[in-house]
């Protein structure tokens, strides 16, 4: 029971936090329970708590032969939240979302990936399904909650009309932080929503869960898609999208010199730069494992002087947001090989790129990927630094310091702009600082954010390795997530 106590002690005021004064008898929670460790923990202690609590199990995919595994994970999961509920003693519903998930998810997934973007499909499982279409038949059941299993906190304070804000935090849990998968809720959302594991780590989940002797307790986490379950990707992607064979081209060094773009964003960042500080336009390498959370270090001053970026006109601003573009031609020409002196054809030697593979559809290829490329006869490894739907091309470097896979500046367009908290909204023409990641597991970096009427533009202290076209840009202040957007 001591971890329990522990628990108890961490959430003394959770009542609270929530913005409740009323027994937690009369409040009733639907916790989606998905049969893993997290959401079953969390459902007991909201049992414990008091609350009038109900579980409900979410079937959002049925297509076995999507799966590396070719079975029905879900009906194994739903075995064991079952025995979860029964364990705990709280009602149990199934629900089938799998129409709404393949229109909401799905189908933006193969939309994404069919115009060059690498979506995120659990953040759009949050907002769309978890807390929407979920949410939605949570309520029709008499819930005034929907809890979850996610390793985030949620405070609220009193805003100028007197009405509550609603603060997502991030979770207790340095290596477990989950607030990036919930950075497009909306206040509404976020207002029905609880998060009772938010102040535990993974140990104490799992002591909790052995402790009470729950049958989730050595359940492993799962992996891969929301609801669909670990697939490989291209075979999952080729459901709807053609493949069409093309070329891999390697890009070497030389290229930059001579692009404009790539010159453009060397010398304007020098030029943004503090007197003696010389900008970091390469991307260190590091294990994307790292602790998520703020951990309560201070934001630091910006390496780039803030007047000078607050003189960028919106165009200077767009182009220096822009990626470099691409564009080696190659042309061959005929020589004679072998004994019997055969007319054949090859491509001439190009000092800026190579023809080094062929691919089954630039459309199945994220920045940043290494797997996959099937190309050897290198001493380090190959990364995709960019594709070209339109020439069905895949552009790829040698090497973690390859210049293709860093930059330092992205954009977030305006209908993409996310402010959890309207209070907290920047202005058009206002820069903050802040400290974003652009994937989940990224460690959180230190940046620059500028609002323009073309965009929000986000300039990190440091380049970073593969900002991702579809991925989320998420904001914290502290240890706050403030907002979101898609890049």
């Amino acid at each position: 029971m001591l971890q329990y106590r522990n628990y108890f002690a961490k959430t003394l005021n959770l009542h609270a936090k929530i913005g409740q004064v009323e027994s937690k008898s009369h409040i009733k929670v639907c916790i989606g329970l998905s049969g893993g460790v997290d959401s079953s923990v969390a459902a007991l202690l909201l049992k414990r708590q008091g609350y009038d609590v109900f579980a409900m199990f979410m079937q959002n995919w049925h297509d076995a032969d999507a799966t590396l595994h070719g079975d029905c994970e879900w009906e194994e999961d739903r075995f064991v939240a079952e025995m979860v509920a029964r364990k705990i003693g709280i009602p149990f519903y199934f629900v089938d979302l799998s129409a709404q998930y393949r229109q909401r998810v799905v189908d933006y997934m193969f939309d994404e990936y069919a115009h060059g973007r690498t979506p995120n499909p659990d953040v759009l499982c949050n907002r769309e399904i978890k807390f929407d279409a979920f949410m939605e038949i949570a309520r029709k059941y008499g819930a005034d909650y929907v809890a979850t299993g996610h390793y985030c906190r949620k405070e609220f304070l009193s805003g100028a009309d007197g009405k509550p804000v609603y603060r997502l935090l991030e979770g207790a849990d340095p290596n477990k932080d989950q607030s990036y998968f919930l950075c497009q809720l909306t206040q509404e959302q976020l207002s029905k929503a609880l998060f009772p594991i938010g102040d535990l780590t993974k140990p104490e989940v799992r002591s909790l869960a052995k402790e009470a002797d729950l049958p989730s307790a050595d359940k492993k986490d799962s992996q891969g898609i929301c609801f669909v379950g670990k697939v490989d990707l291209p075979t999952f992607l080729k459901q709807k999208l053609r493949s069409v064979e093309g070329n891999v081209v390697e890009v070497y060094d030389a290229y930059y010199a001579s692009n404009a773009q790539y010159r453009y964003m060397t010398e304007t960042l020098h030029h943004l730069a503090k007197p003696g500080v010389e900008p970091c336009l390469i991307a260190p390498y590091a294990p994307e494992t790292k602790i998520l959370t703020s951990d309560g270090d201070p934001l630091g001053e910006s390496p780039y002087d803030l007047g000078k970026i607050a003189s960028l006109s919106d165009g200077d601003l767009l182009r220096l947001s822009e990626p470099v573009p691409y564009d080696i031609s190659f042309e061959t020409e005929t020589y004679r090989s072998g004994k019997k002196h055969l007319r054949k054809t090859r491509f001439k030697e190009n000092p800026f790129g190579k023809i080094v593979g062929v691919h089954e559809g630039a459309q199945f290829y994220t920045i940043g990927q290494r797997k996959g490329l099937n190309i050897g006869g290198h001493k380090e490894s190959i990364f995709v630094i960019s594709t070209d739907l339109d020439r069905n091309m895949i552009y790829v470097g040698e090497g973690h310091a390859h210049k293709g896979l860093s930059r330092s500046c992205l954009r977030v367009s305006p209908d993409e702009i996310r402010f959890l908290r309207k209070d907290l909204e920047m202005g058009i023409g206002e820069i903050r600082r802040y400290r974003v990641r652009i994937r989940y597991r990224q460690p959180l970096q230190g940046a620059t954010l500028v609002r323009r009427e073309n965009g929000l533009y986000i300039i990190f202290d440091k380049a970073q390795r593969g900002i991702t076209p579809g991925q989320f840009a998420v904001w914290y202040d502290g240890d706050e997530l403030i907002g979101s957007g898609a890049i």
